[in-house]
């Protein structure tokens, strides 16, 4: 599931990222998305590639990976995101929750170490 009002655009200096057409008011489930979960030993040979930046550790003591479908793997990183995501091992799902309301036009962020106050520093440098 992915509202019909987020879509995919250019973000400057980050590549593409998730938008919204609407207001969002905070609270809101954005999307639920599957996701392939992978051994941790594939993750050696993902690390290699493109895709390194694109999966998430996977399960309960983080001993796997998986590549998110729908949006999930287009949603940039901040420090002052505006979402959260939440990991449901069990269903092998992600969700994307708005933290606050979003206004139209507004690019929608999670913050990559999981929890939106987390100011601990990333693999890459932010711009």
């Amino acid at each position: 599931m992915i509202k019909p009002y987020l879509f995919i655009n250019n973000t400057p200096g980050m590549g593409k990222g998730v938008y919204t057409q609407e207001r969002i008011p905070a609270g809101t489930v954005i999307e639920l998305s599957p996701v392939i979960v992978m051994k941790k030993e594939d993750r050696k040979h993902l690390d290699k590639t493109l895709l390194h930046d694109y999966i998430f550790e996977w399960g309960k003591l983080k001993d796997k990976c998986c590549m998110a479908l729908g949006f999930i793997p287009m949603y940039n990183h901040s420090y002052k995101s505006n979402c959260e995501y939440f990991m449901d091992f069990e269903d092998d799902t992600i969700m994307i929750e708005t933290v606050r309301a979003i206004e139209k036009g507004e690019e929608l962020t999670i913050n990559y170490n999981g929890d939106p106050n987390d100011e601990s520093k990333v693999w890459f440098d932010v711009k």
